[in-house]
């Protein structure tokens, strides 16, 4: 197993929380929610990348605003 240093581990939590809130949110299965984040770069691009913005918002903004960015992205499609 590997070991991650604390901020990379702060950072892959915040993201499976979001993850799990806007699957939650969505009435869709996390795995479901995390193809359809990966299929437009949302994790890496804007969870991980974002951390240091996003991680001060409250969960319930963070899970809206994953939403929205991933519905808009979706659309353009």
């Amino acid at each position: 197993m590997p070991t991650y240093d604390t901020e990379t581990y702060r950072k892959i939590h915040f993201a499976v929380m979001a993850i799990e809130n806007g699957a939650k949110k969505m009435d869709i299965p996390a795995q479901q929610m995390v193809i359809r984040l990966n299929n437009v770069g949302l994790i890496t691009k804007r969870l991980l990348r974002h951390y240091d913005m996003l991680h001060t918002q409250s969960l319930e903004y963070v899970t809206d605003d994953i939403i929205e960015t991933l519905k808009n992205k979706e659309a353009r499609l």
